[in-house]
């Protein structure tokens, strides 16, 4: 037998019983749809929001100490890697993408003009405990340049160790090597992993660069070019340790021998 219609005073009763739980399932299923429904109290959420938005981004006033000179020093950029990920490749074309010539061999830190007030000494540091604990007290920015086709190597690791307990300067990843890979897929399965590794070792958010192959014993103008331009526009922010353990990085030392007669 068919169901009975229901009529009459019945049916007006069922109606709103229908609507209510339709009305209940809609805000259980997206709950920020029915958050405010008066104009008032949604001016009042989005001030809140913007005033915790806000109160976010506010730092701990500190005292930068290079301000006070006539001349603030040039910020030192260390370039960290194992042997052969391509140190001396990068500095010598961010050389030539800031002045427009060519650099010889990497023998030393090479300092350059990035803008009107900004000067920035690049470091290659070696393969040594000793100058990685050099070069994390006195970097304002770290480069770490990682292999792409082989990965994260110890290197890496014992130079994000020595930065924990130097203050932690701004790092930046770079990875290098991304020609070794012919498919497509496995390049970008690659890139993902390791930057889940950068934001897990680093902090959720760290920048990343990828540095693809060389030509003509340089990396391509277009990659450079963007890591440059982040470079010369980044703001650095005074270290606490540091200023409670300052350091001082002797550039050349001179030694006079002077002969008795």
């Amino acid at each position: 037998m068919p169901p009975k219609k229901v009529r009459g005073a019945k049916a007006k009763k069922a109606a709103p019983g229908k609507a209510a739980n339709r009305g209940a399932g809609n805000k259980r299923n997206n709950p920020k749809a029915f958050l405010s429904a008066s104009g008032p109290k949604a001016m009042r959420l989005s001030a809140y929001r913007s005033l915790e938005k806000q109160e976010k981004q506010y730092h701990v006033t500190l005292v930068d100490r290079a301000a006070e000179a006539a001349v603030p020093p040039p910020y030192i950029i260390a370039v960290i890697g194992p042997p052969g990920v391509g140190k001396s490749t990068l500095i010598q074309s961010l050389v030539k993408q800031w002045t427009k010539q060519n650099l010889g061999p990497v023998v030393g830190p090479v300092t350059v003009v990035t803008g009107k007030k900004r000067r920035v000494t690049l470091i290659e540091c070696p393969n040594d405990m000793n100058a990685m604990c050099d070069v994390a007290k006195i970097a304002d920015l770290a480069l770490l340049l990682v292999d792409g086709s082989f990965g994260f190597q110890m290197e890496t690791f014992e130079f994000l160790n020595m930065c924990q307990v130097h203050g932690f300067p701004r790092v930046i990843g770079v990875l290098t090597h991304l020609d070794s890979f012919t498919k497509v897929a496995t390049l970008r399965r690659v890139k993902k992993q390791l930057k889940q590794r950068f934001w897990t070792d680093i902090y959720e958010g760290c920048k990343l660069f990828y540095l693809s192959g060389i030509k003509h014993n340089r990396y391509p103008k277009v990659e450079v070019t963007n890591l440059a331009r982040f470079i010369s526009v980044l703001k650095f922010r005074p270290l606490i340790w540091r200023n409670s353990h300052p350091s001082v990085l002797a550039d050349r030392v001179e030694v006079r021998l002077r002969l008795r007669p």
